[in-house]
């Protein structure tokens, strides 16, 4: 069965640090683009950042950069997402995904396998 856990959430104060990561099963994440996504309550779901297959290239919404960092290790079918600096308006349910690896965005429409997510909570 294809799946995606995203794990490492949790409660940070105002400047600290988390890093989440999202592991797959039933098939290989290496072959793929993945995209960490959030929803805060009441707001649309956004896109933070994005990573392609090989690991080389990135892209970060432009509330994520200078402070997360997306990377991959495909040997452990898993990628990373390194938040630092978090701020309360960093609070959100955090999803991974995964797309064909044609190229780095946002559009969930390329996005077809959603892990459950996991809760970021950035309070003091």
């Amino acid at each position: 069965q294809l799946q995606l856990v995203e794990s490492g959430g949790g409660l940070v104060q105002p400047g600290g640090s988390l890093r989440l990561s999202c592991a797959a099963s039933g098939f290989t994440l290496g072959y793929s683009t993945i995209g960490w996504f959030r929803q805060a309550p009441g707001k649309e779901r956004e896109g933070v950042s994005c990573i392609n297959s090989f690991g080389n290239r990135t892209y970060h919404a432009h509330s994520a950069k200078g402070r997360f960092t997306i990377s991959r290790d495909n040997a452990k079918n898993t990628v990373y997402l390194q938040m630092n600096s978090l701020k309360p308006e960093d609070t959100a349910v955090y999803y991974c995904a995964a797309a064909p690896d044609y190229g780095l965005g946002f559009y969930e429409g390329l996005y077809a396998y959603w892990g459950q997510g996991t809760q970021v909570t950035v309070s003091s």
